[in-house]
């Protein structure tokens, strides 16, 4: 992207990374320095992989209706879970993606509830996503602490463009509060299409920003589409892979 549209990069005002992208945005900010936002990734992906092994759990795709529910559905499949003698179960919404389009993640009992009475709750399709735990929900509470401590051992400076936060959809302020939502982001859920509601929030007429996802799959920009279609109109895909061979050809 730098090579072949650099204006690109100079001209830009704000970025955004769904979940484990978040570092990624902080990094093209110039809030991370790479090697130490890598190595923050790396204890953060072991200390939840970790805490996923503690409890059978995952994270199921869900697409609903107008009418849908998801806070009752998962109030009775954590019902369900108890019944079946589990102490204290988790099912909840951890990704926000676009309007109908959630993802449920908790105890593996919870999601094959929801899946078999998925006409109940007014679920137009449901799909077990192919992960290891429940991420972005308080079964991640074991990893908290691993990754608190990286953070704290790296500087971290203020953004140099404006960079969303995945917990609340606003903008990062400071490097106290990077530290802090970073952390808290593991055991919150991803408010992507809360996340874009801020982003490209403006003045009916105004025109929309070009927008560029890049790396591989273009899913963020299928998110966007169902979010906000004008805003889609210009967006671009960037595959860094693609790229990096373009060069070396």
């Amino acid at each position: 992207l730098v090579r072949c549209v650099p204006q690109v990069v100079e001209r830009c005002v704000a970025a955004a990374g769904y979940s484990v992208g978040e570092f990624a945005a902080l990094v093209f900010a110039g809030a991370l320095g790479f090697a130490e936002a890598l190595y923050a990734v790396k204890v953060r992906a072991e200390a939840m992989q970790k805490a996923s092994e503690a409890v059978p759990s995952g994270m199921l795709s869900v697409v609903g209706r107008p009418e849908t529910n998801y806070k009752f559905a998962c109030l009775e499949a954590r019902k369900h879970c108890q019944s079946l003698g589990i102490e204290d179960p988790v099912c909840a919404v951890s990704n926000y993606l676009f309007p109908d389009s959630r993802v449920i993640a908790g105890h593996l009992q919870a999601l094959e509830y929801l899946q078999q009475n998925a006409q109940k709750y007014y679920f137009t399709r449901t799909k077990m996503l192919p992960v290891s735990g429940a991420f972005h929900t308080r079964l991640m509470k074991p990893a908290v602490e691993p990754l608190n401590e990286v953070l704290q051992s790296i500087e971290i400076q203020k953004p140099l463009l404006c960079v969303y936060s995945n917990v609340d959809g606003k903008k990062y302020m400071h490097s106290k509060h990077i530290r802090k939502l970073l952390v808290k982001q593991v055991v919150s859920p991803v408010l992507w299409e809360q996340t874009m509601h801020s982003v490209y929030e403006r003045k009916q007429g105004t025109e929309f920003p070009y927008t560029y996802e890049v790396g591989p799959g273009n899913q963020l920009g299928a998110i966007l589409r169902k979010c906000n279609l004008k805003a889609w109109k210009q967006y671009r895909h960037v595959d860094s892979l693609e790229d990096e061979e373009a060069a070396e050809t």
